[in-house]
């Protein structure tokens, strides 16, 4: 197995998040996935999520479990391989009812905007001009 980056996030309704995630177009799989966790795939071979009920979420700490629509826990940020990628994972995420926090931001060497999903976490999309 390859390395990869795998983090768990709590959510209040498991069926709507995998609703939301789906319509993004990210990968849920069965094989990985129960009553209290759907697992995500966000970028293929690389990086998923375990989406987790807040009660299973809490069996795995003891410390209280941040309601992300009201402080900011973490902001994810994945990478688009064109701006065109970026502009269709907005869309979708809005269609799908995420909240989108700021208009999209051209730095020049870089594209960026991001989406609320439907329990507060934030996710941040880039795009990274090509080095000459």
């Amino acid at each position: 197995m390859n390395k990869q980056i795998i983090f768990n996030l709590p959510v209040r309704d498991l069926n709507k998040s995998r609703d939301f995630f789906s319509a993004l177009g990210f990968r849920l799989d069965p094989q990985y996935s129960s009553e209290s966790a759907a697992f995500m795939v966000a970028v293929e071979d690389c990086v998923q999520v375990m989406l987790m009920t807040e009660d299973f979420f809490r069996s795995f700490t003891n410390k209280p479990v941040v309601q992300a629509l009201a402080a900011n826990e973490v902001i994810i940020c994945l990478s688009c391989e064109s701006c065109e990628e970026l502009d269709s994972l907005i869309a979708k995420a809005a269609a799908a009812g995420a909240r989108i926090p700021h208009p999209l931001e051209d730095h020049g060497f870089m594209v960026d905007q991001g989406f609320e999903d439907l329990d507060g976490h934030l996710w941040n999309l880039v795009w990274l001009a090509p080095q000459a």
